[in-house]
Order: structure tokens, then sequence, then C-alpha cells
């Protein structure tokens, strides 16, 4: 038996998850969780990257208590493009900026200005979001061009609690991908990018693959902690590329969506795809374990719901079971929006946001709380059927069901509409996927199991699975037809 001990940290919460494999089955024990959220300091977003290590230092506190709970190994994964940038002697240059903050409104259009944006795809295959690394670069050395003078290394968000725990600094390879600084062709940083940023590339570090192991934890973890001095392994520190390498599949039929604050759908894929009609949807190219490729979009997810939910908390305080409910007892099909439309990125007010998109194009604006969850559930349901399709063309692959990981599948009413919508089985997972695959991992680099493939059946022998039939195909055929003129 060996126990592995995942660190899950998205953009709401954190967590320990506790992985016990024996006897090729691995069961997920809940160890601890703590709240994350962004921090407004003079007027712009960070993370309190401090609280999080203390909040890492806590479970592995937790874990050295109880011997039952010692863990054999150890990772770390978070969402994607955020970094802190460090001097020579390891100190932070600031505070790590949120990758929702407005900073980065216009960067995309203001760099594409230096460097021509079909370039960049070419190079990197990577979607174009206002808040990738790239961007956000660009943005810091406009405003701040004398940082740039002390900056010795960057470190992404799972680099630098790795780096914190083992004196160690690398970054892995499904994280890096996010970045759109990595040219997936050459497996490494991308120099022209650099140049045109006027950052020496030389901050960057170097990439090593899901499953290596970076080191150990220092002696003064250790003793603070009560553990042992376990190996630290770079995951998939991306916390889509470890939902997706949980995923019990086999063969190449399916395609997947983690489903969460945002919703990555997409295809496992040996190489990336990059095209000119790649390029023109927008699909991105991330790393993933076994030097796979996700070739996925990111669609605006359950953020417009947690948002909404949040606007709400002042009349009343719901539970997500209380929103489904009341979005079950509204009319379908009445409204549409289009999930990802900048209105929804980060607003002050989402039911509001919601309503000026209802008024500027033309629609009855919401009234009731169940129906502006009806909106957003049946919206998001019919935008995923539009990347389907899109996914289709361009990998000419048949998908014949889809699976989807997750937080998001506690949402059965949102499960069902995505059968529904896009006339697939829906077959709900993990809601702690990426915790899951952390784990794997981890018992990959410990020899434990020998490949991809082999992580697959172990969590095909660990988990009860769901399916979700079709119901109601022609009427959301016909919804579908209206909701495509929202887009």
């Amino acid at each position: 038996m060996k126990r592995f001990l995942a660190i899950d940290i998205g953009a709401e919460s954190g967590r320990a998850i506790l992985g016990i494999y024996e006897d090729q089955k691995v069961v997920l024990k809940e160890v601890y969780r703590f709240p994350n959220c962004v921090v407004n300091i003079l007027g712009n977003l960070h993370w309190d990257v401090i609280q999080l290590y203390k909040e890492i230092i806590n479970s592995l506190i937790i874990c050295g208590d109880n011997k039952d709970l010692r863990p054999d190994a150890m990772g770390i994964d978070t969402w994607g493009v955020d970094y802190a940038l460090l001097t020579a002697e390891g100190y932070f240059l600031g505070i790590p900026y949120a990758y929702r903050d407005k900073r980065t409104d216009n960067a995309i259009n203001e760099f594409s200005e230096i460097f021509p944006r079909e370039h960049i795809y070419e190079l990197t295959g990577i979607q174009f979001l206002q808040f990738n690394t790239l961007f956000q670069l660009f943005t810091e050395r406009k405003n701040h061009p004398s940082i740039f003078k002390s900056v010795n290394d960057l470190l992404f968000m799972p680099d630098i609690f790795n780096y914190l725990l083992t004196g160690i600094k690398r970054s892995e390879f499904s994280f890096a991908t996010t970045s759109q600084l990595y040219n997936p062709r050459k497996n490494d940083w991308e120099d022209k990018l650099f140049t045109a940023l006027g950052i020496s590339r030389n901050i960057m570090q170097q990439i090593v693959q899901p499953g290596t192991i970076l080191g150990c934890l220092t002696g003064s973890v250790s003793r603070q902690s009560s553990t042992n001095v376990i190996p630290v392994v770079a995951v998939a520190s991306h916390d889509t590329g470890s939902a997706i390498a949980a995923i019990p599949a086999t063969g190449n039929n399916w395609a997947y969506i983690s489903s969460g604050t945002w919703s990555l759908m997409g295809i496992e894929s040996d190489k990336p795809i990059i095209s000119e009609k790649s390029y023109r949807y927008n699909f991105t190219n991330e790393g993933g374990v076994g030097h796979t490729f996700r070739v996925l979009k990111n669609i605006t997810g359950l953020w417009l719901l947690q948002q909404c939910k949040k606007s709400w908390q002042n009349q009343r305080t719901y539970s997500y079971a209380d929103l489904i409910k009341l979005a079950a007892q509204a009319p379908l099909f009445k409204v549409f929006i289009d999930p990802d439309h900048s209105l929804f990125f980060n607003p002050q007010d989402m039911p509001a946001a919601i309503v000026d998109y209802c008024r500027e194009t033309g629609q009855p604006a919401p009234e009731k709380h169940g129906e502006y969850v009806q909106i957003i559930l049946q919206s998001l349901a019919l935008k995923y059927r539009f990347v389907l399709e899109q996914l289709q063309e361009i990998s000419a692959k048949k998908i014949e069901k889809i699976y989807i990981t997750g937080g998001g599948i506690q949402n059965r009413l949102l499960n069902q509409y995505i059968a529904n919508a896009t006339g697939l089985c829906a077959i709900t997972v993990l809601p702690e996927g990426s915790a899951a695959g952390n784990i794997m991992v981890q018992a990959m680099a410990l020899g434990e199991i020998q490949s991809p493939v082999e992580i697959r059946q172990v969590i095909n022998n660990s988990v009860e699975i769901q399916t979700y039939e079709p119901q109601q195909v022609s009427s959301w055929n016909e919804a579908y037809s209206r909701f495509l003129n929202y887009l």
C-alpha cells in the first residue's frame, strides 16, 4: 500500500486529497480543504501565495500528526497561466496577479501590432485569451519596465510552491504549454516571443515531464510538518492536465469536459493540431501526461452561476442544490446567452450583466432567480455542442461519447442538458478528477504504475461511473438553431 498526497488548488478553494493505492485500486480521502480567493490591492487583483503556502504546510501537518495519513510522496496542481517573478536571491518581486485582473484588457491587440496573431498561433498553437502569460508579461513589461532589471526567475503557480517546499526551480510541461510562450514543435520556450517582449528568455526554467521527481521536502519543511522527507513530484501541474489523465476512457472516440469555474472541452491527441481552421476557431493545444496534447477550448463555465449566487447572497443564501431545483422549474429556451461574451468575464454584478446582454440582443430579461440559472445551464450545454462540432471538424474524428470530470458533475441537470444538446451519452466520472490524476502520476513516478494507460485502468477499477442518455433531442436541435443567432 502506498499513500500519495495531492494538493489541488482551484480559483475558489484548495483541497488536500490523500490517495491510498493498493491492488490496482485507489481510494481518495479528503484530508483538508481551505479557501482561495483573489485579493484586491490598490485596484488590482492578486493571489495570496503566502497564505496558500501556509495552507499547504497545514495539510502536511495534518498528515504528519496521523501515521495513517503520512504520504509517500506529494504533488501540486493549480489553475493555469499565472506566475511570480523572483530575484536572484529568491525574493518575490511583487504579489502574483490573478488572471481576471483588468490590466490585460487590450493586451492581445497591442501585442499583435508588434507580433502578428497568426504567427503567434503558428509558433504556439495556443488559444488567444487576454490572461495568457504572454499577454500578462507584455503588460507588465509595458507598465513596469524597471522591474525586469531585477528579475532572475519566472515561476508558475505550482512551481512557486514546489520551490518553497524543495528549493528546486523547474517548470512542468502541461503548465508551460498554457503560457503561450512554449513551442510544441521545438519542445521548448519560443525565443522569438521573448525577443518581441523585450524580456530575457533566461528567466524561464527547465521544462520537465509529468512524473518527474523534483526533489524532497527540505529538512525545515519536514520538521515543521512532522512528515518524512518525502519526494515532491512534478505531476501534470495544470489541473486540467491532471483531470484528463484520470478519465477512464479507452479508444479514440471520446471528448471530455472538465467542468468547473471554467469548462474545458476537447480531445486527446498524440500531437498538436495547428492549422488555419484551428486558429480561426481559436482552439488550444495544451500538454498532457505521456507528452500527449489536449486539443481544447476554454469556455466560461460555472463561473456565471457562482457569481449569480454571490450577488444574491444579500437577498437569500442559496445552496447550489437550491438553485438547480429552481432552474428545473423555470421555462426552457426562453432566453439564450453566449457564456463567453465579454460582459461575463468579471462583472461587478453577474445578474445585471445577464440583463444587459438580454437588452442588447432583444430578448426578455429574466425575472426570477431560477430563470437566470436555467438560462446559464441551457446556454452552456448548447455552447458545448457548438464546440463539439468544431472539434470534430478540425480533428476529422468521430466523437461518440463525452466524459465529464470535475466538481461540475455534481450539477446533474447540466449533465443531462449536455447529453440532450449534443445527442451523445454524457458520462460523469470524478468530482475530484484533478486530485485523482495528480495522485496517479505520483504513483507512476514512484514506479507503482507503469503508463498513462494503466492510470486509466486503475481509475476505472476505482470509481462509480454514471451515464446520461440524450432526451428531447428534437427540441434541443431546434433550440440550437436559435442559439446560433446569439454567438
